[in-house]
């Protein structure tokens, strides 16, 4: 059996073709439930016989194992945004990005109409400085269009020897497009960051990479040590998770669980009652029972909403900021040889109260928005979230909304989120919803 990695991401001729039908008519019906032995084979030959028919007639020479590539590639690009197949190339990035250091420019991208679209620019990278944005669209490469590459061929040509430029054209909603010409840069990412704000704790989490929980629990170490050399006793906390999106289960689980004492994370819900799991927290808080806030917006994903989702469920930290952006779905990076492997959606999460977050977001406690936004963002900083991806998985409740501002000024003093979480944890700003009331009704 294929091991499972959770991400929480033919020869010659005719007769090879059939032999390749062959084989996937065998594996075809297991948990597919979908169509009869006779048309499953009838449409795999189909298949067999466009392959060849290709390779024969087609005006220019075709290579088969691209030919069978992009075949791949597209069968699992129609089932939703997230799944895909993953080349030598395209999985070697995974298992870089994981690890938390590649190459490139800074930017977690995806495919949209035929265009890279950004998730979300890292923080101290040459796309960050540049001022690329969440949601903008990467229309050309150095004056080639993107339209007709595939995200791993996008991905191939932003990278390249450090030092070297690209200029990438950028089209940001309502904005004519422009273009920015970027260094290429090793990417290391410190997926935790702190700071000392007075006398509370500052987190900054950019990603769920391997290194995550380890780096927060170092981080907060080095904070008490700040703290106590400066002699000021913390008094509270500040996660933010703003435009982080996401990354490993695990990590979100065990950040998550760095704040808990007791009860369900997150349960995970595939096709059967068998592939349904809940990961519960077990005893001791990292911070032990400080308040804590925690900063979300429209560039908050994946893992960064399922601790959002279980703080707040359990009452254990008050969420400040604007909607989330409502990827509720897991991916399984399954290899499928040593270089090649496929990123299936294999399930739904949910948190601790029972919503799934799938195209509907997490809705912070304490709603603020940006106060300080550049001129020539008004009116741009409302890109759509996960409902507003083709092709997305539907929401189970048929509730589904989508947007909301990814902007954060790159000054403290200019970003009013953060100011008013500060203000909260200070008892300088009161609000029903700080500190949060065990009693009170769970959302829904």
């Amino acid at each position: 059996m294929m091991k499972k990695i959770p991400v929480f991401v033919l020869g010659m001729g005719m007769g090879v073709a059939l032999t390749f039908s062959a084989t996937m008519y065998q594996f075809g019906p297991l948990g597919a439930q979908a169509s009869t032995g006779a048309e499953t084979f009838n449409q795999l030959k189909l298949f067999g016989d466009v392959f060849e028919r290709v390779l024969n007639d087609y005006v220019e020479p075709q290579e088969e194992a691209e030919l069978i590539e992009n075949a791949l590639q597209g069968m699992l690009t129609a089932l939703d945004p997230h799944s895909a197949y993953l080349g030598p190339d395209a999985f070697e990035d995974i298992q870089e990005q994981t690890r938390g250091e590649f190459g490139g420019l800074g930017i977690q991208v995806t495919m949209e109409d035929g265009l890279v679209k950004v998730v979300s620019p890292i923080d101290e990278t040459p796309a960050a400085r540049a001022g690329i944005l969440a949601n903008d669209l990467i229309t050309h490469l150095d004056g080639e269009q993107v339209q007709g590459l595939t995200l791993s061929d996008a991905v191939e040509r932003m990278r390249g020897v450090v030092g070297t430029p690209i200029t990438i054209t950028v089209q940001r909603d309502g904005a004519d497009a422009f273009d920015v010409t970027l260094e290429r840069d090793t990417i290391r990412i410190a997926s935790v960051r702190s700071r000392l704000e007075g006398d509370i704790g500052y987190l900054r989490l950019t990603q769920f990479s391997g290194q995550t929980y380890d780096g927060l629990d170092q981080e907060i170490l080095a904070l008490n040590e700040e703290a106590e050399e400066a002699d000021v006793e913390i008094s509270g906390y500040v996660i933010d998770l703003r435009n982080n999106p996401g990354g490993l289960v695990d990590q979100a689980l065990a950040v998550s669980d760095a704040f808990l004492d007791r009860g369900e994370i997150v349960s995970i819900r595939g096709r059967t009652e068998a592939e349904t799991r809940r990961y519960n927290a077990r005893s001791g808080d990292l911070i032990g029972g400080l308040p804590l806030v925690v900063l979300v917006n429209g560039g908050s994903a994946s893992a960064s909403e399922i601790v959002a989702g279980a703080l707040q469920d359990h009452r254990r930290a008050t969420i400040v900021g604007s909607l989330s952006f409502g990827k509720g779905s897991v991916q399984t990076v399954i290899p499928m040889s040593a270089t090649s492997a496929v990123r299936l959606t294999t399930a739904r999460y949910y948190t601790p109260s029972g919503r799934s977050i799938q195209a509907r977001g997490i809705d912070p406690d304490i709603e603020i928005l940006q106060e300080n936004l550049p001129e020539e963002l008004v009116g741009l900083d409302t890109p759509g979230g996960e409902a507003s991806l083709d092709g997305h998985l539907a929401n189970e409740d048929e509730v589904e909304r989508s947007g909301s501002s990814v902007y954060v000024p790159a000054e403290a003093d200019l970003d009013t989120q953060l100011q008013y979480a500060l203000s909260l944890l200070r008892g300088e700003e009161t609000h029903a919803a700080f500190p949060p009331d065990p009693n009170a009704p769970l959302p829904n």
